[in-house]
Parts: C-alpha cells; sequence; structure tokens
C-alpha cells in the first residue's frame, strides 16, 4: 500500500522499545516506499519536535495533493509514505502543548487490553477520517471485541485475502 499511496502518513503503535526496535528494523527493508521515524523515550525534546515536525508535514503534503497523487517534480523522498513508530508511553498528550498527529492510517502492532489505551491511540494519533488496522493473534480477538463494546466502535474484520486489491476511501 505504501508503495501505490505516496506521501500516505502513518502511525504504528506498541507498547514496548523492543517491539519498535523490532518494527524499524523490519521496515528498513521498504527504505523505497517508507521513511520511517521511530519516536521514543530516549529521544531528546529538539529529536522528538524533528520527527513531530516531519510527519506533520507528510500529512499537510497528503492532505494537499488529493490523498496520494503525485505532485510534479517531487523528489524521492516527497514521494515516500511516512511511517511513525511510537510506543503507548510517547504518544502526544493530549492536553499539552503537543496537537495529535492526525494521520491517515494508525497500525496496532499489537492489540492493547485497555479501552483507554486503545482510545488514547486513536485520538492522539488518527484524524478524522482515517482508518485502523489492529493486529489481531489467536485469543486477541475476544480482547478486540471487549474493545469494541466497551468503547462503541463497531470494528469491521478485514478479509484474509486482501492483497492487491485492498481500497482506500478518499471519502
Amino acid at each position: 500500500m505504501a508503495g501505490r499511496r505516496p506521501s500516505l502518513p502513518m502511525i504504528v503503535c506498541c507498547s514496548t522499545r523492543d517491539e519498535l526496535d523490532t518494527i524499524c528494523s523490519n521496515l528498513s527493508s521498504l527504505s523505497t516506499y517508507v521513511s520511517v521515524s521511530p519516536l521514543y523515550s530516549d529521544l531528546s525534546e529538539v529529536e522528538r519536535a524533528e520527527v513531530l515536525d516531519r510527519f506533520r508535514q507528510a500529512t499537510m503534503r497528503w492532505n494537499s495533493l488529493g490523498r496520494g497523487e503525485e505532485a510534479v517534480g517531487e523528489g524521492d523522498e516527497e514521494r515516500k509514505s511516512h511511517v511513525v513508530v511510537v510506543t503507548d508511553a510517547c504518544l502526544p498528550l493530549l492536553g499539552s502543548v503537543e496537537a495529535p498527529l492526525c494521520a491517515c492510517m494508525l497500525i496496532n502492532y499489537e492489540l492493547p487490553t485497555k479501552k483507554e489505551t486503545y482510545m488514547r491511540r486513536m485520538t492522539a494519533c488518527l484524524s478524522a477520517d482515517g482508518i485502523v488496522i489492529s493486529m489481531v493473534v489467536g485469543g486477541e480477538v475476544v480482547i478486540l471485541k471487549n474493545l469494541e463494546e466497551s468503547s462503541c466502535l463497531v470494528i469491521a474484520e478485514m478479509p484474509i485475502n486482501s492483497g492487491p486489491e485492498i481500497q482506500v476511501s478518499n471519502d
């Protein structure tokens, strides 16, 4: 998807620094299509501000280009989808000076067990018309259903065969 949607701003949320490092390492093989920025607690305030600023610039670029259309004369770096990988501890703090990230896509690398964590990820990271993809394995389906019921959300199951025919709505 990242290669077919230039400049797509995405957030990947995880719980631990180990998961963050693993995700960043795995995404590095997609460097032709994706620019990856980790957001973790060891970053200085300046580094954190730079990561957030680059992501917000990517979001503005996505919005100004009509959701993924390529601009004439764009450089390779501007065409890449921008991914911020963040731990729950480093999500923007709502109610503070930091604004939400407003990503078009939020990927829950692992499913949080608490409704508050799930909702915080969505409010801190996702734009109003964004898409959430939650990775769920085995017994986590029950947790997902509990999150759905307790948060009054409707969570649709993604088809198993969701290869190239996935379409992202611009509505």
